[in-house]
Formats: C-alpha cells, sequence, structure tokens
C-alpha cells in the first residue's frame, strides 16, 4: 500500500492518538476553512453555500442535511461543495447535543407550551421499530422544527457576512499574488523595429 506504515500501530499508540492527536486538534478546522476559501466560485457562491449548510444543521432532519443544503445552495445559485462543508462542519456529533437542546427550548419558548413530556413517555425505540413517525410529531419534531428557525436565521446570515468577507479578501490577495508573480516571469517585450 502506498501510504501505509511500515510499522503498524500498536493498542497504546492508537489509543493515544485517539485522545490526542499528533497534529494537534486545530488541524481538522484549519483544514475546512482553507478548503472553503480555496474555492474556485465567486464570495457570494462560497458564503450562500456556507450558509445553505449551517441553516438545514439546525433542522433536526439529519438523514436528509445534505440534500436538503443542495436543494437551497442550488435555489440560491451557490457553491455546492460550500454547502456540503457547511454542514459537516456545523452539524456533526459534537453538536448535535446542542444543538437540539437549543431547538427544543426555543420551540418550547416559540409554542408556550410547558414540559410535555412530564407525565408523558416516549418510546422512541418502539415508534422507529413500529414506523409510527406520525406519532413523534407534536411531542419532538413539531418544537425542534420551530425553535430551529431563528437560531438557523441568525448564525447563517452572520456566517454568510463573514464567509462572504472573508473569501473575498482572500481571493484578492491571491489574485494579487498571481499578477506578481505573472509580473516577475514576463521578460520585457522587445520593440517591433529592433526586431526587422
Amino acid at each position: 500500500m502506498l501510504f501505509r506504515r511500515r510499522k503498524p500501530a500498536g493498542f497504546r499508540e492508537k489509543l493515544r492518538e485517539l485522545l490526542w492527536p499528533r497534529k494537534g486538534f486545530m488541524r481538522p478546522p484549519r483544514y475546512l476553512v482553507m478548503r472553503v476559501l480555496r474555492l474556485r466560485a465567486s464570495p457570494h457562491a462560497v458564503a450562500i453555500g456556507v450558509a445553505a449548510g449551517i441553516f438545514v444543521s439546525w433542522t433536526p432532519f439529519i438523514g436528509v442535511h445534505f440534500i436538503m443544503a443542495f436543494v437551497l445552495t442550488y435555489l440560491f445559485s451557490g457553491n455546492m461543495v460550500a454547502a456540503a462543508l457547511g454542514c459537516a462542519a456545523f452539524g456533526n456529533p459534537l453538536t448535535y447535543p446542542f444543538i437540539w437542546g437549543t431547538t427544543w427550548e426555543i420551540g418550547h419558548l416559540l409554542l408556550s407550551r410547558k414540559d410535555t413530556m412530564q407525565g408523558n413517555a416516549v418510546d422512541l425505540p418502539a415508534l422507529f421499530q413500529e414506523l409510527r413517525l406520525s406519532e413523534l410529531w407534536r411531542p419532538v419534531l413539531e418544537p425542534m422544527l420551530i425553535g430551529s428557525v431563528p437560531p438557523a436565521i441568525v448564525t447563517s446570515v452572520a456566517l454568510y457576512f463573514a464567509t462572504f468577507y472573508t473569501v473575498k479578501g482572500f481571493q484578492g490577495r491571491r489574485r494579487a499574488r498571481l499578477i506578481e508573480r505573472a509580473g516577475l516571469r514576463v521578460v520585457d517585450p522587445v520593440p517591433l523595429e529592433e526586431t526587422v
């Protein structure tokens, strides 16, 4: 194999790598930021894609986040890769507990409900096993969906502008560097009179 280690990692090394990565914890977020910045699209398209990915990550429909992000991105003429990166960066197993708790509380606040779970237990495994998803709507999905709208709007609009201006600045600096390099490579042209 091309990138295989000569000496396979042992259990202790795998465990250490899991708890404390050799390259550090900040490498994956930096990679995602650089991947977004280097997309070859307009700053608006990249920012729309990221904003769409973040917007749909707030919704409780986990299995279709990418599809929803692609549809929104298509409707607003955004970049699909940026939408996928926005979904993956914002909606992941580390952030879902925070997202679900926030949308649950905001949803109950907006619906003016007290805790509907008091005295009523919802058997989620049984509902999923018997595919009685309609019974999940009122106690679980409705407050989470309604509660997802305000934070989704706030975060997606804020990150749209942050992404737009960051990508615009990065692309401007990159363009200036490329023009400077091209200017250094260009040989002074010989006047036409001297060649005749």
